[in-house]
């Protein structure tokens, strides 16, 4: 397991974050995506005396950071992927439905800056991509064994790549001789398939490593399945709040607060990160948050 070290993550939106979740001394919030506890901690801070966080994430590096972290302050913590919330509150006691829900969806700063992983692009470590290492099948392994055109579908439909074609054509022909292990090489193909575009200043692996790291951890599936779970332990007048970084995450939350009758929708615009925070935290010009109410 990678060496735990301070957090470098910065939480995104996190005014609006407070507004929406409004935590309440005695109320019970989730923060599903525990990442660098940014927003766990300023919630949590919030909910004493009678109340508490359950913070939960795949990775266990963040848990374990979290507890100095959050030293002091009402949290539960649990190692769990969110779509399985319910079956966490069923192993505490006195908890049956909760108040809020967080979603921070995507990559934290602490998983890119943690080079043995795969996750930064310039990373000679395994290309691994994984969430939870102690499960699934790592990226590298993906790349080895999956037909041309099964990576092509893969990296268009989950990194939105127009390149697909000509990526996966590259993938197969380099692996019969030099087998991809790290994310060095994969960054440096993909470098050599996608032509640069001035107008936008993401590296041209961006797209493909998204893509990867989707599949490795089915992101996407566990979305699509918390949306449909966590109305059954949301209390009436309870709020979900979503943060998402793509639109193959935006359009499923969008989606599913508008055509699921237990919704009430709160933001009927996306929200977006103010001017002033993006020159702070450039990671936050991507996110889109998005909140509804339990009916």
């Amino acid at each position: 397991m990678s060496e735990v070290k301070s957090t470098v993550h910065v939480s995104v939106m996190p005014n609006e974050v407070l507004r929406y979740i409004n935590p309440q001394p005695g109320q019970v919030v989730v923060d599903g995506t525990l990442g660098g506890a940014g927003h766990a901690k300023m919630i949590a801070a919030r909910l004493a005396p009678g109340g508490c966080l359950i913070g939960l994430d795949r990775d266990p590096i963040p848990l374990q950071r979290a507890e100095e972290t959050l030293k002091g302050l009402p949290v539960v913590l649990a190692q769990s992927n969110f779509c399985d919330l319910p079956e966490v509150l069923e192993q505490i006691d006195g908890v049956d439905k909760v108040d809020a829900i967080l979603l921070d969806l995507g990559l934290s700063s602490d998983q890119l800056a943690d080079r043995s992983r795969g996750f930064s692009f310039n990373s000679d470590g395994s290309l691994d991509l994984r969430f939870d290492v102690e499960h699934g099948e790592p990226a590298w392994k993906l790349l080895g064994r999956l037909s041309q055109q099964t990576l092509a579908d893969l990296i268009y439909q989950y990194g939105e790549e127009r390149f697909s074609r000509r990526i996966a054509q590259k993938i197969v022909e380099t692996r019969r001789s030099n087998p991809i292990k790290t994310a060095a090489q994969l960054a440096e193909l993909v470098r050599s398939c996608v032509p640069v575009d001035r107008n936008h200043a993401i590296d041209p692996a961006t797209r493909t490593f998204q893509a990867l790291r989707i599949a490795v951890n089915d992101e996407l599936k566990s979305l699509e399945i918390a949306l449909k779970r966590f109305p059954d332990v949301l209390k009436p007048g309870g709020v979900l709040a979503i943060i998402s970084f793509h639109s193959l995450e935006d359009r499923r939350v969008k989606e599913a607060f508008r055509n699921d009758s237990r919704y009430e929708v709160l933001t009927p615009k996306a929200l977006t990160a103010s001017p002033e925070e993006i020159e702070v935290n450039p990671r936050s010009r991507s996110a889109k948050f998005r909140v509804a109410k339990r009916i």
